[in-house]
């Protein structure tokens, strides 16, 4: 995924939460709403989460140096993380905090329509968030079901930001029915019931981004696809023999390291063999670009237990 389209993403998100933040922090002290008031922390959380977003994305474009020799893009990974955990604390447990203590207050509400015209527009906005997030994300993955491609996906810039869309428009939805309940029925308890289903929502979101970032930050594999795709190439090479370790690991959402233990065709030199190293990693960089370091092991003829030795390539 292109880190043009997954800025794209948090641009467009940014924008939204930002002018969604504002107007919902008004509209709550306007009219008292305890739902409107978690809506906005809500917003303004996954605001600075937008930014801290970016802050990801640029760090993880530095170069490679003496002591990151595989260069910085896990660091993406990290700051998803962080994200995960504002959504959790300043915003699931803010607003159940906030339903709870509103529980025993009782204050009623003031101005409702106020509420209900911020809920429709914020509806809108954060709709236009979600699909210009969706849009990308299908870009990716025309063909998977939305559940596998976003589990699939290894950007947290577009995944990250598509979950707090998913949690802010079901979170929206939370409230409008809160209040409408509120108002109809003239009970205030249902605008706290609100803050504590949208803390909810939060937390469930939060729960899920932080397993997927955890999981690519402590060295997730690549996925079956690329594994099973790389291995076709490497076993329909007739020096190859057969293949024993094949590791992978995620550096960066489109940087990906493979060590491969080959056996190769015991008739070959040792100057045939480092030819086909080469040629082998080569064929691997252009049929899977996000491999961007292969490293191939020939096993030793007859004796595999011997030491290893290194023939390839790093790309």
């Amino acid at each position: 995924m292109s880190s043009h389209g997954s800025k794209k993403v948090i641009y467009a998100a940014l924008a939204g939460n930002f002018a969604i933040a504002a107007t919902k922090f008004g509209a709550s002290l306007w009219t008292g709403s305890s739902a409107m008031l978690s809506e906005s922390i809500h917003s303004l959380v996954d605001t600075v989460n937008q930014g801290l977003l970016l802050l990801g994305l640029k760090r993880a474009a530095r170069p490679a140096d003496s002591r990151h020799p595989f260069g910085h893009g896990i660091e993406i990974y990290f700051w998803a993380f962080v994200v995960a955990l504002m959504i959790f604390a300043l915003g699931g447990a803010l607003s159940i905090y906030e339903g709870i203590h509103k529980l025993t207050g009782h204050q009623g509400l003031e101005n409702v329509w106020v509420n209900f015209a911020v809920l429709g527009a914020s509806m809108l906005i954060e709709g236009y968030s979600f699909h210009v997030a969706w849009k990308e994300l299908r870009r990716q993955y025309p063909e998977l079901s939305a559940w596998t491609a976003v589990k699939r996906s290894k950007d947290p810039s577009v995944f990250a930001v598509l979950c707090e869309d998913a949690a802010a428009l079901s979170g929206l939805l939370v409230a409008l029915i809160c209040l409408a309940l509120a108002t109809i029925l003239e009970e205030p308890a249902f605008d706290a019931i609100g803050s504590i289903g949208i803390g909810v929502v939060l937390i469930i979101a939060a729960a899920f981004l932080a397993r997927e970032t955890l999981s690519l930050l402590t060295g997730e594999a690549a996925s079956r696809d690329v594994v099973d795709e790389a291995r076709s190439i490497l076993l329909a090479d007739p020096r190859v023999q057969r293949l024993d370790e094949f590791l992978t690991m995620h550096l960066g959402p489109n940087d990906i390291l493979a060590a491969v233990s080959i056996d190769f065709d015991d008739s070959l030199s040792s100057p045939d063999v480092e030819r086909a190293a080469i040629e082998l990693s080569a064929a691997l960089r252009n049929a899977i670009p996000p491999l961007t370091r292969v490293y191939l092991r020939p096993i030793p003829p007859k004796t595999e237990n011997a030491a290893p030795t290194l023939a390839g390539a790093a790309l």
